[in-house]
């Protein structure tokens, strides 16, 4: 935005001192909605984030009207309002956004709270910057604590289990493509067929920052693209089961088949529902309605984590995980439970005694 100084004569005629208008950039958009789409291409946010920050800001659209989102299955095919940006600065709005926010958080997990919550604020800074709001809502929300949760790595006898399940091809070359690349979840299925290099066993990406890199994938992948692809030549990789609807991004609608992108809500629900057993060995299938399941995360925290207890070096796990610095793959060093299991079970003197000779 640019500050004019304004200049005006007073009631007798002297001149006041000049004070300040606020000149938009740009005409404001005509809703909220257009104006997520305008940061989105305007502020540069990479084709891989970008779906997160749709689906998070359009969670963010309910409670700017005063409601809560919808959670669950109710949230598919919900209609987010409708309203024009500037009612953002709504001076009674930060109060009920405040209660609205701490009921989320009390329903969602804290990593969930606190990514939706900054990507707000990021988009909310830019729409000030342009003109076209002049207050934040977000103003005393606090992020949620997030305890270190030390079970994220999930252990070879249960990433065994994953592999037999009977599950769609579809999910089958997915989860094996995310645990073999331990590549993040967007980039996966952010990518098109043309960026295969299946005799290489490796596919470009757009990485965060908008960067182009490689991931690499192993046999398990590599037997399974072929029939997933099925001679398709471009287009997204990972397909919906429909056709895509009206209104869908060019971009996300394979041009061979008429089907979209699969989104990452869809492919974390799908992941989530089938591995609820899984997550819960003790539970009984009666129950698996109200059981959660593993996310998809989980498989690239996994994938790093088992690398480092196979004794993989530090550079080169900088360079699959593509982190910039070392400080990141502490969360991935740390042993998993099989790992400390062997370790005890190697030192126990009892063992030692029994051990055939």
């Amino acid at each position: 935005m640019t500050i004019e100084p304004v200049t005006e004569l007073g009631s007798e005629g002297a001149l006041r001192l000049p004070h300040a208008r606020v000149v938009p950039l740009s005409a404001p958009p005509a809703s909220y909605t257009a104006a997520v789409e305008r940061y989105l291409t305007g502020a540069g946010i990479a084709k891989s984030s970008a779906r997160i920050y749709r689906i998070s800001l359009t969670t963010w659209g309910w409670m700017l009207t005063g409601e809560p989102a919808p959670t669950g299955p109710a949230r598919r095919g919900a209609k987010p309002p409708v309203f024009p940006v500037a009612a953002i600065d709504d001076p009674a709005l930060p109060e009920v956004l405040a209660e609205l926010a701490a009921a989320r958080a009390d329903e969602m997990d804290a990593d969930t709270v606190n990514r939706e919550l900054s990507i707000a604020r990021k988009s909310i800074g830019w729409w000030q910057r342009q003109g076209w709001i002049e207050g934040d809502p977000t103003i005393g929300i606090e992020r949620r604590p997030a305890p270190p949760d030390r079970t994220k790595a999930l252990a070879e006898n249960q990433i065994a289990a994953l592999w037999r399940l009977d599950v769609a091809l579809r999910e089958k070359t997915q989860w094996k493509m995310l645990y073999e690349s331990a590549a993040r979840t967007d980039e996966v299925l952010c990518l098109n067929v043309e960026d295969l290099y299946p005799q290489d066993k490796r596919g470009r990406i757009t990485a965060k920052g908008g960067a182009t890199e490689w991931i690499h994938w192993q046999s398990g992948t590599a037997q399974l693209l072929p029939r997933l692809i099925a001679r398709r030549t471009r287009g997204p990789l990972f397909l919906t089961d429909r056709k895509a609807p009206a209104g869908t991004p060019t971009l996300d609608v394979c041009p061979e088949t008429g089907r979209a992108r699969l989104s990452y809500r869809r492919a974390e629900e799908i992941f989530e529902e089938n591995t609820r057993l899984l997550a819960n060995p003790l539970a009984s299938p009666d129950d698996i309605e109200d059981l959660d399941g593993w996310t998809l995360h989980r498989l690239r925290h996994s994938a790093l984590t088992h690398d480092a207890e196979d004794g993989t070096s530090t550079p080169m796990l900088l360079a699959r995980s593509r982190h910039a610095s070392v400080r990141s793959l502490e969360r991935y060093a740390r042993p998993g439970v099989d790992s400390v299991a062997r370790h005890v079970a190697e030192r126990d003197p009892a063992a030692r005694r029994n051990a055939p000779r």
